[in-house]
């Protein structure tokens, strides 16, 4: 039998009782440090053994070499340089600045919508007359009147609007109101 070296965590403090702390104030936060597991730890040859992949997720938790970190913290001054040029040369917009940005953008939706409608408007208008001048050619170039009439009968050069309203007078719809009433059918039938 091998004898394995088994990796061991250290012990859990151990929580104080209820009666030792009597305010209830949270300890003050503390940044977090990570902790280095020496039991884990790699040789220099197991880490060249090791895929590029599960040497960099193993390597993400080691402490950066000295160069790389002063790299590092460079880089951070230089971002953190660059975002306070970038807020001096650009100052925040006040807010009536941007209602009227708003307000206006509203007012250009606007007017490209009613010049959407209005476009479509005018092709409806252009589709109709010109299949109101296809239909009287045709029927103007039929080789008879009667199919002249025919053809203007069958297919209207202008489209008629289906709803006219209400066409009957106030006698008429009484009397059709009563039509519609006889269940019994008193007033349409002929006695003899």
């Amino acid at each position: 039998m091998s004898a394995k070296k088994e990796a061991t965590l250290p012990p859990l403090k151990a929580k104080k009782n209820k009666s030792e702390d009597d305010d209830d104030t949270p300890p003050p936060k503390e940044k977090f440090v990570p902790k280095v597991w020496t039991s884990f730890q790699k040789t220099e040859s197991d880490l060249r053994k090791m895929a590029p992949q599960q040497r960099s997720r193993y390597l993400a938790y080691e402490e950066p070499p000295k160069d790389i970190a002063a790299v590092q913290g460079n880089t951070l001054k230089r971002l953190r340089d660059l975002k306070k040029g970038y807020e001096k040369e650009h100052p925040p917009i006040p807010g009536e600045v941007i209602t009227e940005k708003d307000k206006h953008a509203k007012l250009i939706g606007q007017l490209k919508a009613a010049e959407a409608r209005n476009r479509l408007r005018i092709m409806r208008l252009r589709y109709q007359a010109n299949r109101a001048q296809e239909i009287n050619h045709l029927i103007s170039c039929q080789p008879s009147a009667l199919k002249s009439v025919r053809l203007q009968a069958l297919v209207p050069a202008t489209q008629e609007n289906r709803n006219k309203g209400d066409t009957l007078d106030k006698l008429d719809r009484h009397r059709v109101e009563g039509l519609l009433e006889d269940t019994q059918g008193l007033l349409t039938n002929r006695i003899t």
